[in-house]
């Protein structure tokens, strides 16, 4: 209701007109806030005053406003009447002008209140509302992208915005710093937590960031960059991979030395005729025909005739 939302004057015009013959008049109390926003765990003053023609201390109560009307305090001037209901007992303060201090908000604290000023001598009793809101400062969002880089004319990308507390968020989008709306292609999803872009094009490359508020604080994500590659760029970036792929394996080519042979020591009888024998490495399995060593037989500066005249001279003397 209206009413509740501003202060009003319960003094209508023909009570006023009234007073004003019979010099009698009500309480007269203006709210200079009717709106105060609170945080959890913090303190929030419902500010009021007012004035009238008596100088008897003011009977003041100040009620939430719920299904049923639930009396937070009465009191003659500062002086509670009666006790205090167990969720209010050490949380509040009342001032002589009639105003209200709640300390360690809670959120079921949040409503609107009513507070009642009435003294003996006067004919009216002033009434006014005030509203109170409690809420959990937002924490600072972060941006969700499935990879920082997108090809040219893929048709959905979407960014999340998410976070982890704070009480009645509202969420907005920022591109390059400058604010999102809905059109034909950037689409916002009915609570503007979800960003999706239709249809990429060269233009969405750039910074995007989403700000998270409520109505007592506010906090903006780290920025995330979106690079968009085009069709041709994909290409050339294929092509330079290939041709570095080549060059590579020409320069391997190029250097590759065969392995080092290995010499052993010369069997029994072959150092007698000077021969050296010689090992290469084996082949791999699936290349080689044979699966054995290859031995190579070189002959030195002795000649085979040598050779052919020592072994004579050994038979000839060991058998005759």
């Amino acid at each position: 209701m209206p009413q509740l939302l501003e202060c009003q004057f319960n003094v209508s015009v023909c009570e006023c007109i009234f007073c004003m013959y019979l010099g009698v008049c009500g309480v007269n109390i203006s709210c200079p806030s009717p709106l105060v926003r609170g945080t959890l765990g913090g303190s929030a003053l419902l500010s009021v005053s007012y004035t009238s023609t008596s100088s008897d201390k003011p009977v003041i109560k100040w009620q939430l406003k719920r299904d049923k009307p639930v009396t937070v305090v009465q009191s003659i001037g500062t002086d509670i009447i009666g006790n205090l209901r167990p969720e209010y007992r050490g949380r509040i303060l009342l001032y002589e002008n009639g105003s209200l201090l709640l300390h360690h908000l809670q959120l079921s604290d949040e409503g609107t209140y009513e507070v009642e000023i009435s003294i003996t001598d006067d004919t009216f009793t002033g009434e006014r509302y005030v509203n109170l809101t409690v809420d959990v400062p937002v924490s600072r969002p972060f941006v969700h992208i499935a990879a920082s880089s997108v090809l040219e004319l893929t048709e959905l990308f979407i960014l999340n915005c998410t976070h982890d507390s704070g009480t009645k968020p509202t969420y907005s989008w920022l591109k390059g710093g400058k604010s999102l709306t809905n059109d034909s292609r950037l689409l916002l999803s009915h609570d503007q937590k979800v960003l999706t872009i239709s249809r990429v094009v060269m233009s969405d490359d750039d910074v995007y960031s989403c700000r998270v508020e409520n109505p007592i604080s506010s906090m903006k994500s780290l920025p995330v960059k979106l690079t968009v590659y085009g069709r041709s760029s994909l290409y050339i970036i294929l092509s330079m991979g290939g041709i570095f792929l080549l060059i590579t394996l020409v320069t391997v080519c190029a250097c590759w030395k065969p392995s080092k042979k290995y010499q052993l020591y010369c069997p029994y009888p072959f150092c007698l005729i000077g021969l050296k024998i010689d090992i290469l490495p084996a082949r791999n399995y699936q290349n080689r025909r044979n699966p054995g060593g290859l031995y190579v037989l070189k002959e030195t500066v002795r000649n085979y005739y040598y050779y052919y005249y020592y072994y004579y001279y050994y038979y000839y003397y060991y058998y005759y």
